[in-house]
């Protein structure tokens, strides 16, 4: 008898907002900052297509420590 698969629900985007504090894993460990820009529609990040919509956005975050600024999807951040 097969088993059955039970299906991935995907949780409710996470949604920020512009100037939200946030932190986010990195290889280098635990990383907080700011976000500075809500990203919408696909654009052309540090040389990487950065696929986002209305319903799928990204965000643009600068760090607390560094002035690096780097791009996640919402799941990977967690508001502070």
């Amino acid at each position: 008898m097969a088993k059955k698969r039970a299906r991935r629900r995907s949780s409710p985007a996470r949604r920020f907002e512009r100037g939200d504090h946030v932190t986010w894993n990195s290889e280098a460990g635990r990383v907080s900052g700011t976000i500075i820009r809500v990203v919408t529609s696909d654009i052309e990040f540090k040389g990487y297509r950065v696929h986002a919509s209305p319903d799928q956005p990204q965000y643009a975050i600068k760090s607390d420590t560094t002035d690096h600024i780097a791009m996640h999807k919402g799941s990977a951040l967690t508001k502070t």
